[in-house]
């Protein structure tokens, strides 16, 4: 199946991608433009939560299908996303207890593909991902899925650490990956569960790991210090999926 991200470009198509309530995750903004319809493109992708990185004019003419852009281009979304309700009420319609995933800060679309893929093979009943500093459901995420994106829930939040909370009043419990936690073998991980996986230099940030209510390290034998996150998150989920099978 092919996957096309989709490009907008001009100061009046974007406006109106914003106001249509089209998900833009990222904006390619002219360096130094502040004119008035550039205003109003920075007003509504801050109060949307898109990322904006500011280019030169030659990285725009190179971004750009129809020479047209004005100064702007928009990347949206391949997929849309889901609202945390629709995860839980997934669950619920499946009689099982919560599985859910929280990623801080997932920078590369090739380990978010792939962690949707490992969500969906857990059964996990969606993945939650942050607004800011992280990957958007992009064309190369939905192609590293494998299809997963049909299937499996993304959800996009403001902050992680306060959705913690959040869930945590639905009776859910939260384990982050964490080099000097408990071995992971050592935990029960049963029940109404979420597995938080941090960004791929720095790991979970330290807000987000003091909400959570356990840590658990992953055994290593070998010579190097740390698992790719894709891979982290694959084996600690099916620690998971063994002890909810028990």
């Amino acid at each position: 199946m092919a996957y096309e991200e989709t490009y907008i470009e001009g100061r009046n198509a974007v406006i109106e991608a914003f106001r249509s309530g089209k998900t833009i995750d990222k904006l390619y903004i002219l360096d130094g433009c502040q004119d008035g319809p550039m205003a109003t493109i920075r007003r509504e992708a801050k109060k949307h939560g898109s990322m904006i990185k500011f280019v030169g004019k030659e990285r725009l003419d190179q971004l750009s299908q129809t020479g047209k852009h004005q100064g702007v281009i928009a990347v949206c979304a391949a997929y849309t996303y889901a609202e945390l309700e629709d995860i839980l009420a997934a669950a619920k319609a499946k009689q099982e207890e919560p599985f859910l995933f929280l990623l801080d800060g997932i920078e590369d679309p090739h380990n978010l593909g792939a962690i949707i893929r490992t969500a969906n093979l857990a059964g996990a009943h969606g993945v939650v991902i942050p607004k800011n500093r992280a990957v958007g459901l992009t064309a190369t995420v939905a192609r590293t899925s494998a299809g997963a994106l049909n299937y499996t829930p993304v959800a996009k939040v403001t902050n992680i650490g306060q959705t913690i909370e959040e869930l945590k009043k639905e009776g859910l419990w939260f384990v982050c990956a964490d080099m000097n936690g408990t071995k992971m073998y050592d935990l029960n991980l049963k029940g109404p569960i979420g597995l938080v996986i941090g960004n791929e230099g720095e790991g979970v940030s330290r807000l987000v790991k003091e909400k959570c209510d356990m840590t658990a390290s992953i055994p290593m034998k070998g010579d190097i210090d740390s698992l790719n996150a894709s891979v982290a998150a694959g084996v600690l989920a099916y620690e998971i999926v063994r002890q909810r099978m028990s």
